[in-house]
């Protein structure tokens, strides 16, 4: 069993003894410190909660509803929901904060508790370590029986999360309902089954088929939205001869399209291709972490913009976001996020804003794919053992390429005349991640093991 305890929430598999897995023990524990924590940022006592469609889901819900209102907080419940309505419905309720109930891609036997500020945002790192630190101490004081939180439910926010989608200047619904696409959805028997049709139908698409569309948490395939998981959309969209395909992860913050061949369109290039139209109408800069594709960058000097790189993690790229005030921003794995909307990646903005994209451009997907520059990422990683002095390589790594430009916002990256590599610890695994781009896949993959190779000496030489 497991449970990781970090900044970002807590997850962990369900079952197992206090303290290895997401026992109700260490449910009530965590919610316990989060409403504590709320209690110091001021009087505002109201907390947004919505889960994805997890088999553990209403029992973890139930856990959490219950802790709040023995902690004082008024809780409303959105029900079956996605992170990104979660996100916004604590803006728009003026809310203390959310916690979203969710493992986002990872396997049905995990669950989370993914928690948000008044802002809809994830929580910064002091927030998360004050929690933490909490958590430990185990000295939280409940409300008496005259000072219990009360619960209100509402499932209305799936349908206001669309409405403010369709007011965005640049979704285009006339445009999209010309098309008269016909679209494949895989929802992972998860609440995307719930969200993207009733998105696609406010968006003028009448011809949806949907696949994996049950809610049971059972879901049909890994549901990380990753090509060797999408295999049957891939085929159900070449058989129904559909003009696209549209994959979401558990919790919908997570988006990838399927080509009308049956080819993948790339995770990598959710992003680019959104950033594109975006860019094409209203000029600005673009965010995406250090681990994603050039092909963005790409993109936004083509379009007179900045493309400026933060560390890997949402509330980092969020960060970086507000800093230089891009008009969209995200990450590499389907990500994206929409400033004017709310600072979270959101898969049902993404898909509204691509399918305004395609629309407008005219062609087949495989076509507007054939637009972008071809870039090739090659994800490896090595396992460390405890004794490895992780500092002492990085540092020798970075002085035997010191004559490159390098990064070392997060970890270590190199670029080189066409190529880049990337070199990050990870928060949850005894594990270096080295992640190499370049326009060859068989150059991608050389670079990597150029790397893993150096590493792999280093470590011989820096054993403790």
């Amino acid at each position: 069993m497991s449970l990781i305890k970090s900044i970002s929430g807590i997850r962990g598999t369900i079952g197992g003894k206090q303290g290895t897995g997401l026992t109700p023990l260490d449910i009530v524990k965590y919610t316990t410190s989060y409403a504590a924590w709320v209690k110091t940022q001021g009087s505002n006592n109201k907390i947004i909660i919505g889960r994805d469609g997890r088999i553990s889901g209403e029992m973890v819900r139930n856990i959490v509803v219950s802790t709040l209102q023995g902690m004082g907080m008024d809780v409303t419940d959105l029900g079956l929901s996605t992170t990104p309505t979660v996100e916004m419905a604590v803006k728009m309720e003026n809310a203390a904060g959310g916690i979203i109930l969710t493992a986002s891609h990872n396997p049905k036997e995990w669950n989370a508790l993914k928690l948000l500020n008044s802002d809809g945002e994830f929580l910064s790192a002091e927030a998360g370590q004050w929690i933490l630190d909490d958590a430990e101490k185990g000295d939280t004081q409940y409300a008496d029986v005259n000072k219990l939180g009360k619960l209100t439910v509402d499932s209305s926010y799936i349908q206001k999360h669309i409405d403010e989608i369709l007011k965005h200047p640049l979704v285009d619904v006339n445009a999209i309902k010309a098309k008269n696409f016909t679209v494949v959805v895989d929802p992972v028997n998860s609440t995307g089954a719930l969200s993207v049709p009733q998105l696609l139908q406010a968006l003028g698409v009448e011809n949806v088929i949907v696949i994996n569309e049950e809610v049971t948490g059972r879901f049909a395939h890994n549901p990380e939205p990753l090509p060797e998981n999408l295999t049957e959309l891939c085929s159900e969209v070449e058989k129904k001869k559909a003009h696209l395909g549209i994959a979401v992860d558990p919790d919908v913050d997570r988006l990838c399209f399927v080509c009308d061949d049956g080819s993948l369109f790339g995770e990598e290039y959710t992003l680019v291709a959104i950033a594109d139209y975006i860019l094409s109408s209203k000029k600005g800069n673009t965010v995406s972490n250090l681990s994603s594709t050039r092909a963005l960058r790409d993109v936004t000097e083509k379009h007179g913009g900045t493309y400026y790189p933060s560390a890997v993690g949402e509330v980092n790229v969020v960060k970086k976001i507000k800093e230089v005030e891009a008009v969209i921003g995200g990450e590499g794995n389907g990500g994206v996020i929409v400033p004017e909307l709310h600072y979270g990646r959101d898969a049902l903005i993404g898909i509204a804003l691509f399918l305004t994209h395609l629309a407008k451009f005219g062609k087949s997907i495989k076509t507007l794919r054939g637009t972008y520059p071809d870039y090739f990422i090659s994800k490896n990683k090595i396992e460390l053992n405890e004794n490895v002095n992780v500092k002492n390589i990085f540092a020798q790594i970075k002085e035997k390429y010191k004559k490159q430009p390098i990064n070392t916002e997060d970890g270590l990256r190199i670029d080189f005349d066409n190529d880049w590599v990337h070199l990050r610890t990870s928060n949850t695994e005894p594990i270096i991640r080295i992640y190499a781009e370049s326009t060859s896949e068989t150059t991608a993959n050389n670079v990597a093991k150029r790397i893993m190779q150096d590493i792999r000496e280093m470590m011989l030489a820096n054993v403790e």
